[in-house]
Formats: structure tokens, C-alpha cells, sequence
């Protein structure tokens, strides 16, 4: 860890958004060793990310978000609030435009404008949509975590940026399958299953890049951009997530898996700061 914070801010947020792809393609290559998994697992961790990202977004980048403001001098609700509901209409406004499918749905219920796009393209899509906030969160955590000049508060935001890159590398192993499993069912074969699920979460180490130099360069915007990551992040977990993880027959387990992420990611977040 020494080793690792004596890095660049930049390299810091790259191999965070390289760590979270990394976890998509290590479950994307599960679909080398067979064609499906049981859709009460997918279900279950399809809670669990939705658990994960809401409370990363409350603790690794809300709760930060506000006492960077206080300990600015400002009120702390007001970035928080106005960053909140600008990363969440973003991610509407995308949603609105971006032809995507959701899992589960037939071709014939894709969003976003009319296409004649393939239906594996339309999820691929959909999946990309959730990775671009998520990458985008852990650059900025770790932006934060260097720009701010009180050492308490940069030791909580480093530690908090920690625990978010290791909390989304964990749920996108069930966006990793989620991917790669339908197209192995549509008849791809194991190595473009596995290619175009690792691919959907490629956006991320670029999403991190573009995190981190926001709120490197333009240090008023640090408070604002952890809250918009927040607010894009909360805008897919109620969109998407907890939506797919529901529509099958095992909305219970479903559940449990969104209050075992959250509760993971709390730990996480408490324990390593």
C-alpha cells in the first residue's frame, strides 16, 4: 500500500478503473468453462451489486462529498444535493438517448432511440451504461483523496477510495456474467462470449482517468463530482439493477443479496479507514 500511494493520483485512479475491469473479465471467463449459470445466482448477485453501489455511494462518495464542504467552509448538503441530482440526470438523459437492452427482455423492448442494432450489441450497450458511472466514482474518489491538503481528511478519502475500487470489482463479477452468459446462450462461441463481456467494462479505466483529472485540475469541483458519481451510480441501481435482479422467480433472494452487498460495502469502508 505504501508503494501504491506514493504513486501519481492518476496512476492511482487507472489501476483502480484496471482493477474493476479486471473483475468483469475474470467472470466473463467463466463462460469457458459452460454455456449458463442458474438464474437464481444471477439474480442473487445482481442484488448484490445493486447492494454494493448504493452504499458506495453513500459512504465512499456522498458522506466525503459533504465534509469536504464543511471542512471548506461551506454547507455541506448543497454540493452533495445539487451533485446528486445532476449525476442522476445525466444518466436519465443517456438512458433516454442510448439504444440498450435490458437483461431478461426481448429485442423488441430496447430503449433509447430507434436502431436496427442487434440485440447482444443492445446489452452490451446497457452493461456499458452501468460501468461508465461506476469507473467515473473511483476516479474521483481517488482525485479527492490527493487534492485535498488536510491529512485526516485525505487518509479517509484514500481509504474510501480504497474500499470503492475493491466494492465495484466485486459487483461486476455479476455484470461480467451477465453479459457473457446470453451471448454464449445466442450461440457465440466461448472466446467472443468472453471477449465482448470483458469489453463492456473497458470504459471504466478511461472513466477513471477522466474522474481523477476533473477534480485534479478543477479543485472547486472535487465536492460536486463525488456527489455526481453518487448520483449516477444510485440512477442505474434503481433503474436497472434492482429492476433485472427482481423479474425472475427469486425476488427474495434477490433482496437478501442487496442488503448482503450493502452491508459488505459498509464494512469495507468503515473497516479500511
Amino acid at each position: 500500500m505504501d508503494w501504491f500511494w506514493s504513486l501519481d493520483p492518476i496512476l492511482q485512479a487507472l489501476l483502480g478503473g484496471l482493477l474493476t475491469w479486471g473483475a468483469t473479465a475474470a467472470a466473463a471467463a467463466l463462460v469457458l468453462l459452460g454455456r449458463s449459470i442458474p438464474r437464481w445466482l444471477l439474480d442473487a448477485m445482481l442484488g448484490f451489486a445493486a447492494g454494493v453501489m448504493i452504499a458506495a455511494s453513500v459512504w465512499s462518495l456522498l458522506i466525503p462529498a459533504m465534509e469536504v464542504t464543511e471542512r471548506n467552509g461551506g454547507i455541506a448538503w448543497i454540493p452533495a444535493a445539487t451533485g446528486l441530482v445532476a449525476g442522476a440526470l445525466a444518466l436519465r438523459i443517456v438512458d433516454r438517448f442510448l439504444p440498450h437492452l435490458h437483461l431478461f427482455l426481448p429485442r423488441e423492448a430496447a430503449e433509447g432511440v430507434s436502431t436496427t442494432w442487434r440485440r447482444t450489441t443492445l446489452l452490451i450497450l446497457a452493461i456499458t451504461l452501468h460501468n461508465v458511472p461506476e469507473g467515473l466514482a473511483v476516479g474521483v474518489a481517488f482525485g479527492a483523496a490527493a487534492r485535498v491538503t488536510d491529512p485526516l481528511l485525505a487518509l479517509s478519502l484514500a481509504s474510501g477510495a480504497t474500499a470503492l475500487a475493491i466494492g465495484i470489482a466485486l459487483q461486476n463479477v455479476p455484470e461480467g456474467l451477465a453479459i457473457a452468459v446470453p451471448l454464449r446462450r445466442e450461440g457465440f462461441s466461448p472466446f467472443r462470449a468472453f471477449w465482448y463481456g470483458q469489453l463492456s467494462a473497458i470504459v471504466e479505466p478511461l472513466a477513471a482517468l477522466l474522474g481523477a483529472a476533473a477534480v485534479l485540475f478543477v479543485e472547486p469541483l472535487l465536492p460536486y463530482a463525488l456527489a455526481f458519481a453518487a448520483g449516477a451510480m444510485l440512477y442505474v441501481v434503481v433503474e436497472e439493477l434492482i429492476p433485472e435482479s427482481q423479474r425472475g422467480d427469486h425476488g427474495d433472494l434477490a433482496t437478501s443479496g442487496t442488503i448482503i452487498g450493502f452491508t459488505v460495502m459498509m464494512v469495507l469502508d468503515v473497516a479500511l479507514a
